[in-house]
């Protein structure tokens, strides 16, 4: 068993550790050689990716981004899942259905009027001109995961909090959020991720090079005459470890997100 479970890992780490081992060999031997390891490592690639190109900018871009879009679509999604929950609202069911319906468009269906809608409002090569198409894509999503942490917690909660007078805000923002944190947190990570890798509207609607994101800046890694593998390697290395690291600072909160919401038997 033991053996089949590194078998998978392996399997699994296996693009990572390609990419990492491709980043520091020299660019002579990426394409003359096939060998797993390379007896004279360098950091060629490593100088290249971040001198070539703006890298750093791309990543800086990358993380505004993100984070704008992860606390606008937290912030909208909180309160939507907390009125479909626990408020009496007719048709709670349906309209989670429609919700839920929403977050399964693909994104090439909604690229044309979502571009004409930004261009129109003079918002291309901008934050907000991705900060609102990737809340389109993340809020659906986030209302549904988050109806389901806010559905578990006791109903007599409110009804203690409304014998003390409490409105429905203030149960929302001192009883019901801080207990559905650990889901919250967990939703606002996968919400970064996603747009921290989102690439085709990255594309479409910043065409500016000091505008474009990690992905967009990474793919654009090419000259005339060749692929310089070796920088793309090294770049993809680089934007991958903030977001290892987050993943390792914060597994525990991400853990308890994601069991915290589970049915009980």
């Amino acid at each position: 068993m033991i053996y089949l479970f590194a078998l998978f890992i392996f399997f699994v780490m296996f693009p990572f550790i390609w990419v990492f081992l491709t980043s520091i060999k020299p660019s002579g031997e990426i394409f003359s050689s096939f060998k797993w390891f390379t007896a004279k490592p360098t950091v060629e690639s490593y100088e290249a990716a971040l001198t070539n190109r703006p890298l750093i900018r791309y990543m800086i871009n990358s993380f505004v981004v993100a984070t704008l879009s992860t606390i606008l679509s937290l912030t909208f999604a909180s309160f939507t899942s907390y009125a479909l929950t626990r408020l009496p609202i007719k048709g709670k069911g349906f309209i989670l259905g429609i919700v839920l319906a929403a977050s399964m468009f693909p994104q090439i269906a909604i690229i044309s009027p979502m571009f004409n809608l930004i261009t129109g409002l003079g918002l291309r090569n901008s934050y907000l001109g991705l900060v609102i198409p990737y809340i389109t894509i993340s809020l659906p999503l986030s209302i549904w995961i988050l109806s389901t942490f806010f559905q578990k917690k006791p109903f007599e909660l409110e009804e203690s909090a409304k014998l003390d007078g409490a409105s429905p805000f203030q149960t929302f923002r001192k009883i019901i959020f801080p207990l559905a944190a650990p889901g919250v947190f967990t939703t606002g990570i996968l919400v970064f991720i996603a747009a921290w890798n989102e690439y085709l509207f990255a594309l479409t609607i910043n065409s500016s090079d000091s505008w474009r994101t990690v992905p967009v800046g990474i793919s654009m890694y090419s000259s005339q005459f060749t692929i310089p593998w070796g920088d793309i390697s090294a770049a993809t290395v680089l934007v991958t470890i903030p977001i290892v690291i987050i993943v390792l600072l914060f597994q525990r909160r991400i853990v308890s997100g994601l069991t915290s919401g589970k049915v009980k038997e």
